[in-house]
């Protein structure tokens, strides 16, 4: 009880920074390529947890919405399948018609658009063995950056679902190497944890373990 006294300065610091955590903004290291080209192994992205809901702490109960996401949005949450935290990219909403044809996503009868990067991208070449292609995505209002890996087959066709309300359909920009609505199914919104806005800060996990000082605090879109 000793301790507790002399150090409950620094004990109700660690309170707040819980709570702060896990009811207004959060960081989340990513461990994994599902995300390329935009977000790489290794960057620690700040995700506002107030962008969609307000929850109880350390709970899905939502006390009260905030604002409806939005396709394009980049967003954690927890899985439906087995309670992972993920990170992906909202593609449909609720009312949306969506459909992939042999990679090709269609959303409301009107097909995505896919550009090619301009040659010259500074984007690191972090998908070997294979090789990536990259467009600029374009659906509706939204444009991003995704990927596909030559040689990698993945679940590139389903037909035209509906989205139900209250539900949204998540991909990760690494079309061939992503575990999102494709396999786990659509998302409850009240497992939606929070919108990701930007990198904090990055290092490479996965090579020299140097910073990536040229991605801290880069908005993520």
């Amino acid at each position: 009880m000793q301790w507790v006294r002399a150090n409950r300065g620094f004990l109700a610091f660690l309170m707040l920074l819980g709570l702060f955590r896990t009811a207004v903004a959060d960081w989340n290291p990513v461990p994994s390529g599902s995300m390329h080209p935009n977000i790489l192994e290794g960057d620690v992205v700040l995700v506002n947890r107030l962008a969609y809901n307000v929850k109880v702490p350390l709970t899905d109960y939502v006390v009260t919405p905030t604002a409806d996401p939005q396709r394009g949005d980049v967003v954690t949450f927890t899985s439906p399948r087995d309670g992972v935290r993920l990170i992906k990219r909202i593609l449909a909403v609720p009312g949306d018609r969506v459909a992939m044809r042999h990679k090709q996503l269609t959303i409301n009868e009107m097909p995505a658009r896919y550009e090619p990067e301009e040659p010259g991208s500074d984007r690191l070449p972090v998908d070997t063995p294979w090789t990536a292609q990259r467009f600029n995505e374009h659906v509706g209002t939204s444009q991003h950056a995704i990927q596909w890996l030559e040689g990698v087959v993945a679940y590139d066709n389903f037909e035209t679902i509906t989205i139900p309300q209250g539900q949204y359909l998540m991909l990760g920009d690494n079309r061939d190497n992503s575990a999102d609505s494709r396999y786990i199914g659509l998302v409850p919104r009240h497992l939606l944890i929070g919108k990701a806005e930007r990198v904090l800060v990055s290092v490479d996990i996965l090579g020299s373990w140097q910073p990536r000082w040229e991605r801290f605090g880069m908005a993520l879109l």
